[in-house]
C-alpha cells in the first residue's frame, strides 16, 4: 500500500551517514520528532566491513535506518576515482541493507541519486525510467553502486516483505557541503570561487563548461523533510523524486549565486571542462500527491548555504590559528 501510515514516534532511528551534508540535515529534521536518535562515527564502524555493521546492528538494534552514507563527489571526483566510486557505495549499500533486513529493522529508506537516470532519458525524468538507456559516462560508477542499492531493496522487500523504500533526490545543497576546489558540486563550487574573486577582487570568474545544461536544486534541509514525510506516509517498491520539479540553466544559477555572495565582475565559461548531462529536471508529481512540496526559494537556500560556507570558512581560520 503506497499510503500505509509509519509511525516514528518512540522509536529507534539510525541515520547512517550522519555527518555529511544529507545526514545531518536528517539529524536536524529528526530532532523534531519523539525519536531516539542513534548514529556513529566512521572511525568507529566502516559501513564497508560487514563484521563490523553486523555487530553495531545487533547491538544498537535500530527500528528505522535512514541509508545516507555514500561516498560522493562532482563531476571529476565521479570520474576520476570511480573504482573507489563503485566499490564503497555498493558495499555501503549491501551490508546496510542487508544487516537491517538481518536486525529486524522496521523500516529502511535508501537514499540514491538522479545520476541514476539514463543520460538521454525523457525529460522531466519519471521513477520509471530507470534502466531504459545508457547512463552519463563520468559518474556510471556512481549511479551503477546506488541502481544496485536500490534493487537490493526492492529486492528484500519482494523475497522477505521488508519495508524497505528508496528516494531519489535531485542536486543537494546547503549546510555540510564539500568545498573543495576541484572534487566539490557545481553549487559549492561556484560559492567558494565567487567567494574568493570577492575577496581577492577579481575581475572574471569562470564556470566549468558551456553554461547551457539545466539542473534542479533543492535546498538539503527541504530534503530532509521529504525524507521523513516519506518514511511516515510512503510504502511502496517504486522508488520516488525528491525534488523542486524547477529547473534552471548553470549560467543563470551562477548569477543568481554571484549576486548572493556580492560578487560584481564578469562570469565566463569554460568550455574544456566537461558539461555532463544536458538536463536533469525530476518528475515530482508521485511525490506531490503525497502531499509534499519545496518551502525553501533559490535565493533563499543560497543566502543560508553561503551563511553556512563563511561561518565554516572561519571555523577553520579559528582552528589553523589554534594549531600554530
Amino acid at each position: 500500500m503506497a499510503n500505509a501510515p509509519f509511525e516514528l514516534t518512540g522509536k529507534t532511528v539510525y541515520v547512517a551517514g550522519h555527518r555529511g551534508m544529507v545526514g545531518s540535515a536528517l539529524v536536524r529534521r529528526l530532532a523534531r520528532e519523539d525519536v531516539k536518535l542513534v548514529t556513529v562515527d566512521r572511525r568507529e564502524v566502516d559501513l564497508c566491513n560487514q563484521a563490523a555493521v553486523f555487530d553495531w546492528f545487533a547491538k544498537m538494534r535500530p527500528q528505522v535506518v535512514f541509508l545516507a552514507a555514500a561516498k560522493v563527489g562532482g563531476i571529476v571526483a565521479n570520474n576520476t576515482l570511480r573504482a573507489e566510486f563503485i566499490y564503497q557505495n555498493i558495499a555501503i549499500a549491501a551490508n546496510v541493507i542487508h544487516t537491517a533486513h538481518q536486525s529486524g529493522a522496521e523500516k529502511l529508506m535508501f537514499l540514491g541519486s538522479s545520476c541514476i537516470y539514463p543520460k538521454l532519458a525523457a525529460q522531466p525524468l519519471r521513477e520509471d525510467s530507470v534502466l531504459t538507456g545508457p547512463l552519463e559516462p563520468t559518474n556510471e560508477p556512481y549511479a551503477i553502486a546506488k541502481i544496485a542499492g536500490i534493487k537490493m531493496a526492492e529486492a528484500y522487500r519482494s523475497q522477505y516483505g521488508c519495508d524497505f523504500i528508496s528516494v531519489m533526490p535531485t542536486n543537494l545543497y546547503g549546510p555540510g557541503d564539500n568545498y573543495h576546489p576541484e572534487l566539490s558540486h557545481v553549487v559549492a563550487a561556484l560559492i567558494r570561487r565567487f567567494h574568493e574573486a570577492k575577496v581577492a577582487g577579481a575581475s572574471s570568474v569562470a564556470v566549468w563548461g558551456t553554461g547551457t545544461p539545466r539542473r534542479e536544486f533543492l535546498y538539503v534541509d527541504d530534503m530532509a523533510d521529504a525524507c521523513v514525510h516519506l518514511m511516515k506516509t510512503y510504502s511502496s517498491t517504486e522508488l520516488i523524486n525528491i525534488g523542486t520539479g524547477e529547473d534552471i540553466t548553470i549560467a543563470e544559477f551562477a548569477r543568481v549565486v554571484a549576486e548572493v555572495v556580492g560578487y560584481g565582475g564578469e562570469i565566463t565559461f569554460d568550455t574544456s571542462r566537461p558539461d555532463g548531462t544536458p538536463r536533469k529536471l525530476l518528475d515530482v508529481s508521485r511525490l506531490a500527491k503525497l502531499g509534499w512540496r519545496a518551502q525553501t526559494s533559490l535565493e533563499d537556500g543560497i543566502r543560508r548555504a553561503y551563511e553556512a560556507y563563511l561561518s565554516n570558512e572561519s571555523l577553520s581560520a579559528v582552528a589553523a590559528q589554534e594549531s600554530h
